[in-house]
């Protein structure tokens, strides 16, 4: 029998993942194989980890064929894009793009926040609007491009980074601190955002923690100017660099969770936190928009195919090749192309 601890901890599972009942009523009626403390073991209690064949191991390590993706497209009548074979990504396989995609993005396993909404029906919306050039005094901290080298901790970067250019925005530029992509994908973690660091995460939930717990300030490796920098190094994706090393060769060094700052040890940990003032949600079009103009950028989510990989100009929309997984981005305004 199960503690009531333990059966408070499951009830809230349950209401955020019904699927997680679904299952356990189906297959496996024993609450005791749970445990959020240690997630591997439960997904693979509740056989709800993915399992692969020798044959389906192999061929996943085996390069992806880019060629035949970017000739497809590029032959399309339907294309409004075109197509190009990337260096990042010439010889990666497909086990490699994987374990960069590091987003839930299935309807069954994403929590979403309360949405807040906008009445737009008066709002004549600018055709083109880009958030560096609305707030040039922050377009520093919104054009900061980090790398999350080999790491699916896109949902750490695509939420923290938003974060940063709010803050920004909000004080007139006044904020210009790095936030540490470190801290949230360490800190922000199973039983408080059912995130699992360099193994993926929510998008919705890290703003939930950004209100309540705060994060840090952080650069990128190697900065040293703030209390928890990024743990891994820009690398060189499937490329040969004179200035990067190669991303097969750097090691995963999943960020882990201090309650002191580890790159620079004259900050103080606690006093350093920034917070969120609120967590909500947005969707629909329009409602996107206006948060953008009233706010700055936003988090988001969507699902990679394989031929976004050989993206290269133009207006995307999906034509070939399998869904891969979830990518979590910062978007920064939106635009019109040839219509």
């Amino acid at each position: 029998m199960a503690n009531k601890g333990k059966m408070d901890e499951l009830a809230q599972l349950y209401r955020l993942f019904p699927e997680v009942e679904k299952r356990i009523n189906e297959a496996h009626p024993d609450d005791d194989l749970v445990d959020l403390d240690k997630p591997e073991q439960t997904c693979r209690a509740l056989a709800l980890c993915d399992t692969e064949s020798v044959m389906e191991m192999l061929l996943n390590e085996a390069p992806v064929d880019f060629d035949s993706i970017v000739e497809y497209v590029n032959n399309s009548k339907k294309a409004t894009w075109t197509a190009k074979n990337h260096d990042k990504f010439n010889g990666a396989s497909l086990a490699e793009i994987r374990k960069t995609l590091g987003t839930v993005v299935d309807p069954k396993w994403t929590i979403k926040a309360h949405n807040k909404t906008y009445d737009t029906s008066n709002v004549v919306f600018p055709e083109n609007f880009d958030a560096r050039t609305a707030w040039p005094a922050c377009e520093p901290v919104i054009n900061h491009v980090r790398d999350q080298a080999n790491c699916g901790s896109c949902w750490a970067h695509g939420t923290t980074e938003a974060l940063n250019d709010r803050m920004c925005i909000a004080t007139n530029g006044a904020f210009q601190t790095l936030l540490s992509v470190a801290d949230t994908a360490a800190c922000c973690n199973g039983a408080s955002c059912f995130s699992f660091g360099c193994n993926g995460g929510q998008v919705a939930t890290p703003w939930a923690w950004f209100k309540k717990t705060g994060v840090v300030s952080g650069g990128d490796y190697g900065d040293n100017e703030f209390c928890y920098d990024y743990t891994m190094p820009k690398c060189a994706h499937h490329v040969t660099s004179d200035t990067l090393p190669g991303c097969d060769t750097t090691p995963t060094i999943d960020p882990v969770c201090k309650s002191t700052c580890q790159t620079n040890s004259t900050i103080d940990y606690a006093t350093d936190k920034v917070h969120g003032a609120s967590s909500y949600g947005i969707s629909g079009v329009d409602n996107i928009k206006m948060e953008i103009m009233t706010h700055g950028t936003v988090t988001a989510a969507f699902t990679v195919y394989m031929d976004f990989l050989t993206y290269s100009s133009g207006v995307y929309q999906h034509l070939t090749g399998d869904a891969e997984g979830g990518h979590a981005i910062k978007m920064i305004g939106w635009g019109v192309e040839n219509g």
